[in-house]
């Protein structure tokens, strides 16, 4: 099947199907006539990159450490400074254990439910509210009164600071 239908049918760009497939080939030395790219190998190698960003499930014993901190009263920030304090060779970051609490496998075991807020969604992050003042009925410039626009001379004393 050539590529531009397939890129037709999954409605995407060519360009993608074809990074697709180069990112997935299979290259073997001893037998070359393996070589190329098929479905199953594909799917391995994407698992396998994914899993690399993927610690609390690599490493189920990580999963069971951090839980337990999380049970008794820890929050993920605390849980990534005692670990770098001492120095783990695993460790991770609050955000790694933020992103796992509420992925799709996280969700699926409540993990969330050991935050002090409880929430079963993150909220936006990386905004911050500005406390300003509204002035209410405010009107454009352009809507104002015709006087206002009129230039007023100092030597009148007439100038309105």
């Amino acid at each position: 099947m050539p590529i531009s239908e397939i890129a037709d049918r999954l409605c995407r760009d060519a360009s993608t199907i074809y990074r697709d497939i180069k990112r997935n080939r299979y290259t073997d030395s001893e037998l070359p006539e393996l070589e190329g790219y098929h479905a199953v190998a594909a799917q391995d190698m994407y698992e396998r990159r994914r899993a690399i960003h993927r610690k609390m499930i690599v490493f189920p014993e990580l999963k069971v450490a951090i839980e337990d901190r999380l049970k008794a009263g820890w929050s993920p920030e605390q849980i990534a400074g005692r670990m770098r304090l001492e120095r783990h060779p695993i460790r991770v970051s609050h955000e790694t254990i933020y992103r796992f609490a509420y992925s799709k496998d996280g969700r699926e075991e409540q993990f969330y439910r050991h935050f002090p807020e409880h929430r079963r969604r993150r909220g936006p992050g990386g905004h911050r509210r500005h406390n300003r003042t509204r002035i209410f009925d405010s009107q454009s410039v352009s809507h104002r009164p015709e006087r206002i626009a009129e230039p007023r001379s100092l030597a009148t004393g007439n100038a309105v600071w």
